[in-house]
């Protein structure tokens, strides 16, 4: 049974916002440092719904700093802490709040894509696949099936749309944006973390799907100059990620998944055109997505949610 009711907003009276995201409260904390809260908000179709799923926010926080802490060595990241008590003074009256769902990260400059690492053919790619035999320019073997494992891994960038969902773009079009310089180096880096989740995911009896990451860039200080890539926000968890149970895994359809699954074949089932009003949840959809997350989060870290 669910025990305490979601947090779907924030709101810390001495502290400026800067921006709410889908999930996201984003709080300004001093010239170096953002404070990041992650309610319990959930969207579907690129719209937040009226209900939350209680202690998604921690799965999503917790999860991340588990995988920021083993890429530790690998790439530099934006997490200063997870531990209140090791918060700027004027983020402590809000600790009971902020246990277990917040980050304070260090301020970067976000690069404007997304990157995109994918081992096995679902969701946007496999339409992209069906339309015109490639996933953002990338060429694939013919007669592939929908969540079939793709022969090495690949490197699909995406930029936000006006509307706010990510648009898959070839990488051409990335670094025309960013660089071809820089994007080469993301692409490297995000070939080599995705090897490294999936290795780990799939000790723990889960397939690593495919993964977004998003970077972004810091002065370096000394007398080598420079700007430093950081990884930033979220990091192979069930919102950016799908991660599919490896004993069910069937290729040739859709498959189970540690995430949103179930809110998006309720969606389906009561017809939602996908347009305002948002609908809310009947509880036992609530439960089973909490659920969900928490199985991943478990199977992942081998430990608790905490807080």
């Amino acid at each position: 049974m669910i025990s305490s009711p979601p947090v779907l907003e924030t709101s810390f009276p001495t502290l400026t916002l800067q921006r709410r995201g889908k999930v996201r409260d984003v709080y300004e904390v001093d010239g170096e440092h953002l404070l990041i809260v992650a309610t319990d908000r959930i969207s579907a179709f690129d719209y937040v719904l009226g209900s939350g799923i209680p202690d998604k926010g921690k799965v999503l926080t917790q999860l991340s700093a588990f995988w920021f802490q083993m890429l530790e060595g690998v790439v530099s990241h934006h997490l200063v802490s997870t531990n209140p008590s090791e918060y700027p003074a004027a983020l402590r009256p809000y600790a009971d709040t902020l246990r277990g769902r917040s980050m304070l990260v260090r301020r970067t400059e976000p690069v404007q894509v997304e990157c995109v690492a994918r081992g096995y053919i679902s969701g946007s790619g496999w339409k992209d696949y069906l339309a015109t035999g490639e996933i953002c320019g990338v060429p694939l073997p013919k007669g592939l099936r929908e969540s079939d494992r793709l022969p090495q891994t690949i490197f699909t960038p995406a930029t936000k749309a006006a509307s706010g969902h990510d648009e898959n773009i070839s990488e051409q079009t990335a670094g025309d944006l960013i660089g071809h310089d820089l994007l080469a180096k993301l692409k490297s880096l995000t070939l080599d973390i995705y090897a490294r989740g999936s290795a780990h995911a799939a000790s723990r009896g889960i397939l690593l799907a495919d993964t977004k990451f998003e970077f972004g860039l810091v002065e370096r200080g000394g007398e080598d100059g420079g700007q430093e890539i950081i990884l930033i926000d979220e990091v192979m968890t069930p919102d950016s990620s799908r991660f599919w149970p490896a004993d069910a895994y069937a290729p040739g359809g859709a498959q189970p998944s540690f995430d949103k699954q179930f809110v998006r074949d309720y969606l389906e089932s009561i017809k939602w055109n996908k347009q305002p009003p948002v609908p809310s949840l009947p509880g036992d959809v609530v439960e089973r997505t909490r659920a969900k997350y928490l199985d991943a989060f478990r199977r992942l870290t081998g430990r608790e949610l905490e807080g």
